[in-house]
């Protein structure tokens, strides 16, 4: 009877958690609604005397609020792409690997299974990335998200603004709802910024719409400073080919720790997220190649260029020169066990 209570109440718990993990969202939705609002109606509509000026602040505005929403739709709605099966181990492999007690011979049965499979990265001692809560060997670059309960493909971060985990099946996705957000808050801030100084200097009557568009400016220049921070840190992640776990937690190999392991030159490294084709780079259609778990290293790429390993090594006197500000922002998490 009490254990069922347990359950009840864990079911409980686990059902409120899901039901309050989309708050950020509904916050985010609420000020884009708004603003919508108060930039269509009470600024181009009733603010602004000019026709040609409505029709084109309009056109634009819906141009660029088309692209925010859809990537933001896409970053919320694409889900965290998984380890295929040949990574999951098998009930034969599970049971053995369960029942046997001692560490070294687990090891080294973790050690014979990932030979069959793309894996370079280990562990900070040197073992097989495995997942005791999957059951699989970890791919490269993937991660345990403790909020999704589940091991996601190049996992990023978890952003609650999204309420999803970012990784390879959304990163493009997620990079590009930055930055039409950016332009989104920039577009808004530069067409109010003028009726902003003329309802200050008394020019405009003081009517609704004064309190709307005031507070609009305010909003947009608040929101742009918080993205463009947090786009410029992650366009410093994409020149380098790292995630936001790697820049924080160098990624590991069989040769040992190697930071820019993934680094394959910038326009490559480009390449990696947005795909060679230039056409898809700004459309949220999914171009990113390969399959997630395996990805191009540094190490193979320099027997076929080797001007690449002498730009590592200016890389290093760089970083040496350079300390790189740790970004932190509020709009993303990073939770991976």
């Amino acid at each position: 009877m009490r254990r069922g209570w347990k359950m009840a109440l864990s079911g409980g718990l686990r059902c409120c958690r899901r039901v309050l993990s989309w708050v950020p969202v509904l916050v985010i939705v609420l000020v884009v609604l708004w603003s919508y609002y108060a930039y269509v109606f009470e600024l181009c509509l009733v603010t602004v005397l000019s026709p040609a000026e409505k029709v084109i602040y309009l056109i634009l505005y819906h141009a660029i609020f088309v692209f925010f929403a859809w990537t933001y739709w896409k970053s919320i709605f694409t889900l965290p792409q998984q380890p295929n099966q040949k990574f999951h181990l098998s009930y034969t492999d599970k049971e053995r690997y369960e029942n046997e007690e001692r560490p070294e011979v687990q090891k080294q049965m973790l050690i014979d299974m990932a030979k069959k499979l793309p894996v370079y990265t280990r562990t900070g001692s040197g073992a097989v990335r495995f997942c005791d809560r999957c059951h699989l060997i970890k791919p490269d670059r993937c991660h345990h998200c403790s909020v999704c309960a589940m091991c996601v493909l190049k996992m990023d971060h978890h952003c609650p603004w999204v309420n999803n985990c970012i990784g390879f099946s959304n990163y493009k996705f997620f990079l590009q709802f930055l930055a039409y957000s950016v332009l989104y808050c920039l577009y808004i801030a530069t067409t109010v910024f003028s009726y902003f100084i003329k309802y200050w200097r008394g020019e405009l009557p003081s009517v609704r719409s004064k309190f709307h568009v005031l507070f609009l400016l305010f909003v947009a220049c608040m929101f742009f400073v918080s993205l463009v921070i947090l786009f410029g840190y992650h366009c410093w992640l994409v020149s380098r080919n790292k995630t936001t776990l790697e820049a924080f937690c160098t990624p590991v190999f069989t040769s040992g720790p190697e930071k820019n392991g993934f680094n394959l030159g910038f326009i490559k490294n480009i390449q990696q997220v947005f795909g060679d084709n230039k056409k898809f780079w700004l459309i949220p259609i999914g171009s990113s190649p390969g399959d997630g778990h395996s990805f191009p290293m540094r190490s193979m790429n320099e027997s076929q260029n080797p001007l690449l390993a002498n730009e590592e090594r200016w890389e290093d006197n760089e970083d040496d020169n350079r300390d790189y500000p740790e970004v932190s922002s509020s709009l993303a998490v990073e939770t991976e066990t």
